[in-house]
């Protein structure tokens, strides 16, 4: 492997060295994920999609717990893919479920969502002049994950109403958590510790809200 791999990465306010244990509070919080994991499987009740999303999750905490304690560029691909993974998957679900599209649509819309989530932050960037992932931390890249659960709560509040507050409530959740992930840098100077972990414990709450959301309208 490619030596770069193993270039140490330094992306938050808690690591103050390349040590295994530097973020320690970053690392351990990511049993939310594991916790989230294990209390909506248990709820899921043979829902084959969302046990799936389930094992997802499972592994979302152990990849932010390898790049939070190695630190280094393949163990942020651990971190970042699994988390698209979800996004992906659960936004197909979402449409599949809520909206009951068949598989075929469900799919050309998720593709064309992802197209959208990858085009969003160049699209910023020439827009703007400047890195808008420097200005927000990288954040920026979760917006298409906001803009799509307030897209889908709005929708089904005609119809799933119940759903709807829900989704509505996860998203609101959602957008405080990332706003703890995007000022975390910028806090440094005056809480060394950051604000990143509350990123991992609120962000778990989030997927399994989502989680819950989907087997409830299922039954």
């Amino acid at each position: 492997m490619d030596a770069s791999w193993f270039e140490p990465v330094r992306a938050y306010c808690e690591r103050g060295d390349a040590g295994f244990w530097a973020e320690p509070i970053n690392a351990l919080t990511n049993a939310a994920f594991l916790i989230a994991a294990g209390l909506a499987a248990r709820r899921a009740r043979g829902d084959g999609p969302v046990l799936v999303l389930a094992g997802v999750i499972f592994v979302v905490g152990i990849g932010s717990f390898l790049f939070h304690t190695l630190a280094n560029r393949w163990s942020m691909l651990a971190d970042v893919i699994p988390i698209a993974v979800f996004i992906y998957g659960y936004f197909a679900l979402a449409m599949a479920r809520f909206f009951g599209l068949r598989p075929a649509a469900a799919t050309a819309l998720t593709l064309a969502f992802a197209a959208l989530s990858f085009g969003l932050t160049p699209a910023l960037d020439a827009l703007s002049g400047r890195s808008v992932s420097d200005l927000t931390n990288g954040s920026v890249d979760y917006a298409p994950a906001i803009l799509a659960l307030l897209g889908v709560g709005l929708a089904l509040l005609k119809w799933a109403p119940g759903t709807a507050r829900s989704v509505l409530t996860t998203a609101g959740i959602f957008l405080v958590s990332l706003t703890f992930r995007t000022v975390d840098v910028a806090s440094c100077a005056r809480l060394p510790l950051g604000t990143h972990f509350l990123w991992h414990v609120l962000n778990a709450v989030v997927l399994y809200r989502l989680l819950i959301a989907a087997t409830r309208f299922r039954s």
